[in-house]
């Protein structure tokens, strides 16, 4: 392993993966919450309200589409915030590839 070029790098480096394990714990974290909490844990709780106009239950419908429409949608929020702190620490991708 070579030795850093400039330790001002490193550091920027560091910061910029410890922001993003952050981001990507608390993404996870929600996505776990809906997944097993509306999915499995509120079921019953949430299958006391029906969805309108279809009468599907809406704990069933957590358990079987929710839970996929946040993680979709949390994929979306993990660019966009992405996006921010790449432009944020001076990253670019490779126009190349």
């Amino acid at each position: 392993m070579t030795p850093p070029e400039n330790p001002n790098q490193e550091a920027r480096a560091r910061a910029y993966w410890k922001k993003n394990l952050r981001i990507l714990a608390v993404l996870l974290t929600i996505w776990f919450a809906v997944s097993l909490g509306a999915g499995v844990l509120f079921v019953d709780a949430l299958d006391k309200i029906t969805i309108p106009g279809t009468g599907f239950k809406l704990g069933f419908w957590f358990a079987q589409q929710g839970s996929i429409y946040v993680f979709v949608i949390l994929i979306g929020v993990y660019v966009r915030i992405m996006t921010k702190m790449d432009r944020e620490f001076g990253i670019e991708e490779d126009k190349n590839s």
